[in-house]
């Protein structure tokens, strides 16, 4: 077994046509390379291969394989559980892997595997085109699409996965291929939702819509009136046309502009709006919610870029804070739920912990649940509960805030979870969260990945 101190030299004196940058222990930027988007992760790996392309990864696969080592796969964003590192095993970073091609003629976009959706969006956005992308544009396309991929477009567009178009692999034995409809169609159907299970994804093919200036913004009740704002919001937004996403949020306002200043650090529930129509169409959509309740804080919903409305919480969520969450999918939001929604949004433990409920209809619910290896076509809402805050004594109360608040909610979920959203949580919450299509993803496990080579993630055992 190749240890963490000499792999890096191992690597090197066999690794001689790598075109990438291979990184161990004792090089001195190992420090920052091994470093991920949650601070609570806190791992050292015995190799980081910076990968140039495919050939550098059959390559690393293989040193790896013959040592027995570890593998896990580091795309361009966050992997909140950490599952894009891992102690004494090999890493491949995608990193370097951020070609962006548009092709506006045929409306699609191919993506590297080491991306930000924040790079996507701009390319994109130059047509007047854009893809579901989820809602911080820091986070990275692999990790977003492979786990299925909800955000702000979802209700007009569907999820990431349902405009994903061809996908360029390598397996565990270091072949290269293609999966998209035609090609490895099995593979292709698993990798819409099954997460990095079965390869590394070196490039994404996405469809493009028109989607340019978009109404979007923050609408802020007061925290004690939760019950009252959310049990109105549960009822609507299902029934609201498609154009119209919001998600549900209890959050603590940030000190910063736009916001006023009487607003600053003031625990809130809300919606925050995306609407891919013009700014007429949005205020009537929106109107039947905002007319029914009382006067809000703050409503900011206006006109912007697509990518501006992307971007709008990166500066709250930088890399390095201490992270925990949880999450679940749910099909209604009964009164209890809400009641509890409303407890704990009022001890809400730090400024940036906060708790989202993202719609999953619309267009996601065109798509037939054995479709795609992501199964729940049938929630309403995927829930997550985060407990977030840049200092690490926090992380107990963080830990607890989260736990309890998923563990007072799950009883009125789902069942199963979104896996983006999952912490090391235990084979049965993985199961849970694939249902009935658990069993045929084992299967495409066993073909694709008999060893189980890809198994640092919310991990399909092979079958």
């Amino acid at each position: 077994m190749t240890t963490s101190i000499d792999a890096g030299s191992a690597a090197r004196d066999e690794l001689t046509d790598f075109q990438g940058e291979l990184i161990g222990p004792g090089d001195g930027s190992y420090q920052e390379a091994r470093a991920v988007y949650n601070a609570m992760i806190d791992r050292h790996p015995a190799l980081i291969a910076r990968v140039a392309g495919p050939d550098d990864i059959t390559r690393v696969l293989r040193f790896a394989r013959e040592r027995g080592m570890l593998v896990a796969v580091r795309g361009g964003g966050h992997n909140g559980a950490g599952l894009g590192t891992c102690d004494d095993g090999v890493v491949i970073d995608l990193g370097a892997l951020r070609e962006v091609r548009v092709d506006e003629a045929a409306h699609t976009v191919r993506v590297g595997g080491g991306c930000t959706w924040g790079e996507v969006d701009q390319a994109t956005h130059a047509f007047g085109l854009a893809t579901p992308s989820g809602i911080i544009s820091t986070t990275g396309v692999g990790g977003l699409t492979l786990g299925g991929g909800l955000g702000h477009l979802t209700r007009r567009c569907g999820l990431a996965i349902d405009n994903l178009l061809e996908a360029e692999v390598v397996l565990a034995n270091g072949e290269h291929v293609r999966a998209n409809a035609d090609e490895h169609p099995d593979l292709f159907w698993a990798l819409r939702g099954g997460g990095g299970n079965f390869g590394v994804v070196t490039s994404f093919t996405f469809r493009l819509h028109e989607v340019d200036t978009v109404v979007a913004g923050p609408t802020f009740w007061a925290v004690e009136q939760t019950e009252e704002v959310l049990a109105a919001y549960r009822e609507f937004l299902p029934a609201a046309p498609r154009d119209l996403n919001g998600f549900f949020a209890l959050t603590t306002v940030p000190p910063v502009p736009p916001f006023p200043d009487e607003l600053h650090l003031r625990k809130v529930c809300g919606v925050v709006w995306c609407h891919t129509g013009t700014e007429e169409q949005a205020s009537a959509d929106m109107a039947p919610l905002l007319d029914s309740l009382p006067e809000p804080l703050m409503h900011g919903a206006a006109p912007m870029p697509h990518p501006d409305l992307q971007s709008a919480f990166d500066a709250l969520y930088p890399k390095g804070d201490q992270w925990y969450w949880r999450a679940d999918f749910v099909k209604q939001i009964p009164d209890p739920a809400v009641a509890l929604h409303a407890q704990y949004g009022a001890r809400l433990p730090t400024m940036q912990s906060t708790m989202h409920l993202y719609p999953v209809d619309g267009a996601a619910h065109d798509v037939d649940p054995g479709a795609t290896a992501w199964s729940y076509r049938d929630a309403t809402w995927g829930t997550v509960y985060g407990g977030v805050d840049p200092d690490p004594a926090k992380v107990p109360t963080l830990r607890d805030w989260t736990v309890g608040y998923f563990d007072a909610l799950h009883p009125y979920s789902a069942g199963g979870a979104y896996v983006n959203m999952m912490m090391d949580e235990g084979q049965e919450r993985v199961r849970a969260a694939y249902r009935g299509n658990y069993d045929r993803l084992a299967r495409i496990k066993g073909e694709y990945d008999p060893e189980n080579v890809f198994r640092v993630n919310q991990n399909i055992k092979p079958r």
